[in-house]
């Protein structure tokens, strides 16, 4: 799972209406807040860090998580982590692809494991978020447990996700609740016919304090040679060839 260089690129392409603040409630993150837990672009985000729960259509729609985390502030770690049945059906995670400056990875047998890591890396302020990667419908993913995720990282600052892959949405404690699933590609810049970037469909079904909505979110590429400040690891080109021929290195064959 990879981000490919996204960071600072991420945006709604339209919006589906909805997911405005209920009256009585607190509205997203406001405009320039360098929090780590802010969504990008107009996506409704909730006033702190709490748990926030994403649905996938596929395995590899599971993906937008890692374009999404890719926003976040790169100077915190990260902690994800993976139980055995996500790791094989949507592969491990592709550090680079997030643009984080630290990254711990976990890898552990199943969902019980998974729930004790994310609520034990919820205790530490120094992350940035804490990322939990789940398959399926497992008897201990319960609303007790999803209730224990979102009072740590709101009691401690920092904001959990739960990746669900193959699973249904039963009762949950998350205060966010997405389904993703992958849409058509953007128009290529050069050549109509070709693939251009990648986009998702996005639905908030359920959260605390604003309506449903939907969104088709996507990279908006860089125009004119434009260099996009803060996305260090994009990769738009092959990148030079580290080792060099016989022949260019000392003119042996």
């Amino acid at each position: 799972m990879a981000a490919g260089g996204q960071r600072a690129r991420l945006r709604p392409l339209d919006g589906g209406g909805g997911a405005r603040p209920r009256s009585g409630q607190e509205a997203a993150v406001p405009q320039g807040t360098e929090a780590p837990w802010r969504l990008p672009g107009e996506l409704p985000a909730p006033a702190g860090p709490t748990l926030s729960e994403l649905f996938a259509a596929s395995p590899r729609d599971g993906g937008w998580a890692g374009l999404l985390l890719g926003q976040l502030v790169p100077e915190r770690p990260l902690l994800w982590v993976q139980d055995r049945m996500a790791i094989l059906e949507s592969g491990r995670i592709y550090p680079p692809g997030l643009g984080l400056s630290e990254l711990i990875h976990v890898e552990v047998r199943d969902a019980r494991d998974a729930l004790w890591a994310m609520e034990e890396g919820l205790r530490c302020s120094a992350l940035s978020a804490v990322v939990g990667e789940l398959w399926g419908d497992p008897q201990a993913l319960d609303f007790t447990a999803t209730r224990r995720l979102a009072v740590a990282a709101e009691r401690h600052g920092v904001a959990a996700f739960l990746i669900r892959l193959g699973g249904h949405a039963n009762l949950s404690g998350a205060r966010m609740r997405w389904r993703v699933a992958s849409a058509p590609s953007l128009p290529h810049p050069l050549n109509p016919r070709a693939p251009g970037p990648a986009a998702w469909e996005a639905e908030l079904f359920r959260a605390r304090g604003f309506a449903p909505g939907r969104w088709r979110v996507g990279d908006e590429p860089a125009q004119g040679g434009e260099t996009v400040k803060g996305a260090e690891n994009r990769r738009d080109l092959a990148a030079a060839a580290g080792d060099r021929t016989l022949a260019a290195a000392g003119g042996r064959s």
